[in-house]
């Protein structure tokens, strides 16, 4: 594999058509072992001289975010730079010079940003239910499987099994068990054509790892940020919700509120990845399970504004629906208000709807009857002030593409929160993961110990 993506970045130098396989744009750990093996049993059956270059679609600089894909190149000892990214070929100018052919893997719906692509696409390799509007008019390979590596396993073992080595073999078993959640039947999320084709590589290579050891140290590598700077921490699992040009940015955090808390600079780091992002507030939800293997949730909102802090805050502390059952801790700013989330339960999905009512409660606080917009709970000069900070604010705002998410990017095809396939697959973004172990935890802790009636 590794003298394979040498010549890939080889022939990136030489003026030549290209083919390219191309996964989606959030690069999760099924998208690029399914756009590199893929690739790779592309060029070994393809004719002689021509080569397919899989393209990991994002920008190298985000690879660190996606803890689980650094852990696996490591752990198969595939380096890091022989792989290529989107901020390293310009398919955009290869298309104009008729140079480019594009197959869509793990994917079959471009963004906007890539639509005049569409063009060059002539093969699609996906596990999603079909846009049949959006879908380029190629030959569209489309089934309902956990992963997208099952498919190209299937392919491969298929087509040419002789080309099929331990490093290809182990990208592809690892990427269906982290998938389909060490095809546990409980979840369900594995599928008789996932399950056969982790079997058939088993009994190709016995020697790779035991599902669960593989499984295990790859959930763990996907929740580790501890080699992250605060910056990119909020940027892992990141989303963000806009209403009247004001803009507020959650991000799931995967360690204790409080050792978040003592993070050097962190004050400076948070204040700058609102201002690096355009962001109003930042709502820092920390997720993590205790000693007793019992999940918790904190929150911490940070807000240089105090009208839409203290909106924002007013709001959550007194939610009914879901009750978030909020207990304050002591914080290290007037800036941030952090909170003990008693309610384990409400995930961020459920969040984000009491998060657009605080907005909601914070334009209506700041309007007086004659029309004229007022902060409540400041005086006059603190109002005019805040005021001024808000105009400003949503000046910054609106100045954004709120179609652009910030990095790393939501793809508009990927199983997210209001994505419209949400319905289709199961997801599994390390929240859904978290969720599921939540539930879990809940249920034997609820069998364990019974109340007393």
């Amino acid at each position: 594999m590794e003298d394979y993506l040498q010549d890939c970045r080889s022939a990136l130098q030489e003026s030549r058509p290209l083919h390219v396989v191309l996964g989606n744009e959030a690069c999760d750990l099924d998208s690029m072992v399914s756009a590199l093996a893929l690739a790779f049993y592309l060029t070994k059956t393809a004719e002689a001289g021509e080569i397919f270059i899989p393209v990991l679609n994002i920008n190298r600089s985000e690879l660190p975010l996606r803890g689980d894909n650094v852990f696996f190149l490591q752990k198969v000892q595939i380096p890091e730079a022989a792989l290529i990214f989107r901020d390293e070929i310009d398919l955009h100018t290869l298309h104009q010079a008729g140079q480019l052919t594009l197959i869509l893997v793990d994917h079959h719906v471009l963004p906007k940003s890539d639509a005049a692509l569409e063009e060059a696409v002539t093969e699609v390799l996906d596990h999603r239910p079909i846009e049949q509007k959006h879908c380029p008019p190629c030959h569209v390979s489309v089934e309902l499987v956990g992963s997208c590596a099952t498919l190209v396993a299937e392919r491969i073992l298929q087509g040419a099994p002789e080309i099929l080595d331990r490093q290809t073999a182990s990208l592809l078993h690892g990427a269906i068990i982290l998938d389909c959640v060490n095809m546990d039947a409980k979840i369900g999320k594995a599928t008789p054509k996932d399950s056969k084709y982790v079997e058939k590589l088993e009994a190709l290579f016995p020697d790779l790892p035991q599902r669960k050891d593989i499984f295990d140290s790859l959930q763990k590598a996907k929740f580790d940020v501890s080699g992250l700077t605060t910056e990119q921490m909020l940027r892992k699992d990141q989303k963000t919700i806009y209403q009247q040009g004001t803009k507020v940015a959650i991000s799931a955090v995967y360690m204790d509120l409080e050792v978040f808390l003592q993070r050097l600079d962190l004050l400076e780091d948070l204040s700058a990845f609102c201002q690096g992002h355009s962001c109003d507030a930042l709502v820092v939800m920390n997720i993590f399970f205790n000693t007793q293997n019992e999940p918790v949730r904190q929150l911490a909102i940070f807000c240089p504004h105090a009208a839409l802090r203290m909106t924002i805050c007013g709001v959550l502390e007194q939610s009914t629906s879901p009750p978030l059952k909020l207990t304050p801790i002591p914080s290290i700013s007037p800036d941030l208000q952090a909170y003990l989330q008693g309610n384990t339960q409400v995930s961020r999905k459920k969040f984000l709807p009491v998060l657009q009512e605080a907005l909601s409660a914070y334009f209506e606080s700041t309007k007086m009857p004659s029309g004229q917009p007022e902060v409540v709970g400041l005086s006059r000069e603190q109002a005019d002030k805040e005021l001024d900070k808000a105009c400003n604010s949503l000046m910054s705002g609106l100045s954004q593409d709120e179609e652009d998410p910030p990095l790393p990017p939501t793809p508009m095809n990927s199983l997210v929160d209001e994505c419209p396939l949400d319905h289709g697959l199961p997801k599994l973004s390390a929240e859904a993961v978290f969720e599921k172990c939540s539930q879990i935890s809940l249920s034997q802790c609820a069998r364990a110990c019974p109340s007393n009636k």
